[in-house]
């Protein structure tokens, strides 16, 4: 994320969300969606990869 763009949003519990745009904090905060469950955010295909290494790792 470029800096000086974006939103910050900060939870009563302390913790601290930074969102792109408008779709990113809608899903978030108002559609309750998690992001490792939805396709296009950057959480959903790291876990992606970290799930074919191990797979790959056990077949081998």
């Amino acid at each position: 994320m470029e800096p000086g763009t974006g939103k910050m949003y900060i939870k009563a519990d302390g913790a601290i969300l930074h969102f792109t745009g408008s779709k990113c904090e809608k899903n978030y905060l108002k559609l309750k969606r998690k992001p490792l469950r939805t396709k296009w955010t950057k959480f959903f295909h790291d876990e992606k990869a970290k799930k074919q290494k191990s797979s790959a790792a056990k077949k081998k």
